[in-house]
């Protein structure tokens, strides 16, 4: 069924060194939880130190490790070096900012821009994980429509810190006066609000820069082979080349292969509709790494489970269709995952020899 393509892999991640940003997102329910957990077990083989951020107000990180995860980045089990956190881009205004006098009047000031509440609270949070020098942070982001916003709050705070600087030089000595009517002390006055407006516009303009730089940061755009998951990933794919955002990473989850136990109608029926929009997917984006990952019986979920299918992450999948073959196959996925095992050993015996 279709054409012959050569399979595409996230090898290219792995290689690439001087990632900092890796973010994974896409239409609701197509996997990217799981996809963006995998690929950050995948780069704690080969970097220093990596964290993962759930920013999708439906958290499924703590379901994927079997772990809880808050907002401050917590170690996952079973690893020395990959850290994980969930934070709500949705955060209130009062969270942004304690009950001192200072910061409700700077919630205020800040509520007076649309969206610019999301935009702080996603400054504060790209601050916090900057002084934490992980050596790549990886995003699970929320479906699209979210993500598009989380990607447009560098230029969101910035136009409202600007328009909010405007303000201050036209009205003079309004800000004292709007300071003193809400009883805050002198020396968290117009120059502490404004400083840190400042200090956070420093922050986000350095992160877009970031953001920018394909050898800084890369989308990976996780979809099913569906009309629905086709279109929104066309969608951000569009967006992001807006935004100048590199992608050249696409993940097709949830495949149905021709194995040999398939003799369903039902099955065989739903596999001829995937393959129409795989044969679309390759042909739209011709120029991409296309990853394909089967459709499991089972959940992936635990450290486990998640490292044993990461093997499919690294070389393409192979359905079995011969008893010979079939077994090649799985004697090929024992032995990388065999050597994915052996190497975390080793990195583990070195730790200790350090030590």
């Amino acid at each position: 069924m279709g054409t012959e393509i050569p399979e595409g892999t996230l090898q290219n991640i792995m290689e690439q060194e001087s990632l900092k940003w890796v973010f994974v997102g896409g239409k609701g329910g197509v996997g990217k939880t799981t996809c963006s957990s995998i690929l950050s077990i995948l780069l704690s083989r080969v970097r220093s130190s990596v964290l993962i951020i759930s920013t999708d107000p439906a958290h499924n990180l703590s379901d994927a490790f079997q772990q809880r995860f808050t907002k401050t980045p917590t170690l996952v089990n079973g690893f020395s070096n990959l850290y994980a956190m969930e934070v709500d881009p949705n955060v209130e205004s009062e969270e942004v900012g304690s009950s001192d006098g200072m910061d409700s009047l700077f919630s205020e000031l800040a509520n007076a821009i649309p969206g610019i509440d999301e935009a702080m609270s996603f400054a504060e949070m790209l601050k916090l994980v900057q002084t934490m020098d992980y050596s790549v942070i990886v995003f699970d982001t929320a479906p699209t429509g979210h993500t598009l916003r989380l990607l447009q709050f560098p230029s969101t705070l910035e136009k409202g810190l600007t328009k909010m600087m405007s303000l201050k030089n036209k009205f003079g000595g309004v800000i004292s006066q709007m300071s003193r009517l809400f009883g805050v002390e002198e020396e968290f006055g117009e120059d502490a609000i404004l400083g840190r407006l400042e200090g956070m516009k420093d922050v986000i303009e350095q992160v877009n820069k970031q953001f920018k730089d394909p050898d800084l940061t890369t989308f990976v755009c996780v979809c099913i082979p569906e009309f629905l998951s086709l279109y929104e990933t066309e969608r951000l794919v569009q967006e992001l080349a807006k935004f100048e955002i590199d992608t050249h990473n696409i993940i097709i989850n949830q495949v149905l292969y021709d194995e040999d136990d398939v003799e369903s109608k039902l099955l065989k029926a739903r596999m001829r509709m995937q393959q129409k929009y795989l044969d679309q997917f390759y042909m739209l984006y011709d120029d991409f790494n296309i990853t394909k990952l089967p459709l499991l019986p089972e959940e992936v979920t635990g450290v486990e489970a998640l490292k044993a299918f990461s093997c499919h992450f690294l070389s393409p999948y192979q359905p079995s269709t011969g008893t010979v073959e079939a077994l090649e196959r799985r004697v090929s996925t024992l032995r990388q995952q065999l050597q994915n095992a052996e190497a975390e050993l080793e990195k583990l015996r070195k730790g200790k020899q350090k030590v």
